[in-house]
């Protein structure tokens, strides 16, 4: 059993050892709510993934949340919803369960161990895998093996500053990837530049990202941007572990070329020393499925053998 938990939406599935999703249930998150609420809708996903007749064949569960994680308490605080700070969410979901072990891992490290397992790192023994969504997150495979760091939260990109007297953050810093670079930041950016989304449209990263398709030129400078802080934070992880391959996936990577090919060309004016210049870039392929394929790997122990 699979848990994927952001700050727009919680999902959950039964998914074999083969990393195929059998069934799946979606809530979403109510995030500006009480920790009772958020955990709320997560016990309405379990139990809908109870109702399965295949249930009796589940052996444990993993989830990745938005982070900051802990995993070694159990406990989850995402920047993205308040309501859950020092949230004891193993312990929660273990009683809803009936008592199944339970694995807790960073979002982004999820989406790592599922990128190395069944996607595009799959391969590669150095990569940063990364989710570009509501929130902005990553993992670390190195050396062939996942790598959590002791709470989980290792390769958590989108917490690295990259604009020192920028906006603050949420998380309490200024300047933060994430704040330039994730689904809502690109909108307000967007917006705050003049932009307006077509009637009856929502003013999200899609609908900016529509715009900069069709040649709107404030459209195009806000995913520029976000590209840039994005570009920044790969180059600061390949000077710093040396990987071979980013890997992006998320809502926000959904934009295709209007995101990577200012990315690709930002990442060569920063990654600029000879062992960083290499690093290729690549989009997720596992697609909103990554997170619950992650979370299924890390329960299945598959990311603690090197990626299956």
């Amino acid at each position: 059993m699979a848990l994927d938990i952001g700050g727009t939406k919680i999902a959950g599935a039964l998914v074999d050892s083969d990393g195929t999703l059998v069934t799946r249930a979606l809530r979403p998150t109510p995030a500006t709510e009480d920790a009772g609420t958020v955990m709320g809708a997560v016990e309405e996903v379990l139990a809908e993934l109870a109702a399965d007749p295949r249930r009796g064949l589940v052996t444990a569960v993993g989830i990745g949340s938005a982070g900051p994680v802990d995993a070694s308490a159990g406990t989850v605080s995402p920047v993205n919803v308040p309501g859950w700070r020092g949230f004891p969410l193993v312990d929660a979901v273990r009683k809803a369960t009936g008592g199944l072990p339970v694995v807790l891992t960073g979002d982004g490290v999820a989406i790592a161990a599922a990128e190395h397992w069944q996607g595009a790192a799959r391969g590669y023994r150095n990569a940063l895998c990364m989710v570009v969504s509501t929130g902005v997150g990553g993992g670390f495979v190195l050396g062939g093996a996942l790598h959590p760091g002791p709470t989980g939260n290792a390769g958590h990109i989108g917490h690295i500053s990259v604009d020192l007297d920028g906006d603050p953050c949420p998380c309490g810093a200024r300047g933060c990837v994430e704040r330039i670079a994730s689904g809502p930041n690109i909108a307000r950016r967007a917006l705050e530049g003049g932009w307006r989304p077509k009637e009856g449209q929502e003013p999200t990263a899609a609908a900016v990202a529509e715009a900069a398709r069709a040649g709107d030129p404030v459209a195009r400078a806000s995913f520029d941007r976000a590209a840039q802080a994005l570009a920044a934070g790969i180059a600061a992880a390949a000077t710093l572990v040396e990987i071979e391959v980013a890997v992006v996936g998320g809502g926000v990577a959904g934009a295709g070329p209007v995101l990577f090919d200012p990315l690709r060309a930002h990442l060569r004016r920063y990654a600029t020393l000879s062992f960083a210049s290499a690093v290729t870039v690549l989009p997720a392929h596992l697609g909103t499925d990554a997170g619950l394929v992650g979370a299924a790997a890390a329960a299945f122990g598959v990311a603690a053998g090197g990626g299956g």
